[in-house]
């Protein structure tokens, strides 16, 4: 009888002990991406990227408020001191140490990207939330609200959005990147949160009476955020870029003495370009950086959550 329950009980511990050892998908997906050189080159730069806008304050070698050189800048002549000892990207056109204001940038335009992506993906959820949880009439009024966003071109859509504001500032330019940003939330949480309706947990806590709110709440939404998180990552780049963008046209902070790449690259591109190009090419340079190196890990991130690359 025992030797019959051992045999019978083999097949069972060896099942077992095999799910022990396998690993989750979150694991799974953090070993693919450590061994992944793309994701490798892509979170260095995004944590370069991030030490360096935390730290910019202690990092910048003068105050990028300062006019070390004012007197030797001659825009009439077209002069503006270039590199020099102590100035290693020499200075702008109102003689601030460019390499302190470059640096001091990377904090705000950190800032920028960090609060319009958040801004858009709240947005983005509540409404991708209410119509994949409550579908009818409530999913076809939101998704064509969404779909007129989705209609006009992103750039754009933000562009006349920072238009409409009587004064710009920089909250003008958040505010129109992240409303850009919204429907593609939406419609990705949306979509998910369909797919989990007809998951087997959340058919089986309907079957037993659980409330809707709690089957949203803890059985559809915690399993539905996992491609809005990637989403984020890659949108995260490209709200830098429309960011720059809207600066660019001068739909940003009018503000002189604010140190954001976006608004240097624009004041350098269009009036000090024939003078000294390097004050648009430092701040242009850094923009596509960072925004290569959040798209190279948002991309490893979705491929490595993707469950049909798991071996």
């Amino acid at each position: 009888m025992n030797t019959l329950l051992n045999k019978k009980k083999e097949p069972i511990d060896k099942l077992a002990a095999a799910s022990a050892g396998g690993r989750s998908l979150g694991a799974e997906a953090l070993r693919r991406m450590v061994r992944s050189p793309v994701a490798i080159v892509g979170g260095v730069i995004t944590l370069l990227f991030l030490l360096l806008a935390i730290f910019a304050p202690f990092l910048a070698p003068k105050d990028p408020q300062v006019r070390y050189l004012q007197d030797k800048v001659i825009l009439g002549r077209g002069i503006i001191p270039g590199a020099q000892p102590g100035f290693p990207l020499g200075v702008d056109d109102f003689g601030r140490d460019f390499l302190s204001r470059l640096l001091i940038g990377a904090q705000q335009t950190l800032l920028v990207g960090v609060l319009a992506t958040v801004i858009g993906v709240l947005l983005g959820a509540l409404i991708g939330g209410l119509a994949g949880a409550f579908g009818g009439w409530v999913d076809t009024v939101l998704m064509r609200l969404v779909d007129v966003l989705l209609a006009f071109p992103s750039l754009l859509l933000a562009i006349s959005i920072a238009a409409l504001f009587a004064k710009p500032s920089q909250w003008t330019v958040i505010i129109a990147v992240s409303i850009i940003g919204v429907p593609i939330f939406a419609r990705l949480l949306r979509g998910s949160m369909l797919a989990q309706r007809e998951a087997d947990h959340v058919l089986a806590a309907t079957s037993l009476g659980v409330k809707r709110t709690t089957i949203v709440f803890r059985h559809m939404l915690p399993n539905s955020l996992g491609p809005v998180i990637v989403q984020a990552t890659l949108t995260l780049a490209t709200a830098i870029l429309e960011a720059a963008a809207l600066s660019f046209l001068g739909l940003g902070d009018p503000d002189p003495t604010r140190a954001e790449w976006g608004l240097m690259l624009g004041n350098a591109s269009q009036h000090f370009l024939d003078i000294r190009p390097e004050l648009a090419y430092y701040p242009a340079i850094a923009i596509i950086i960072v925004a290569l190196g959040f798209t190279l890990l948002g991309e490893s991130l979705r491929e490595a959550l993707d469950p049909k690359n798991r071996r």
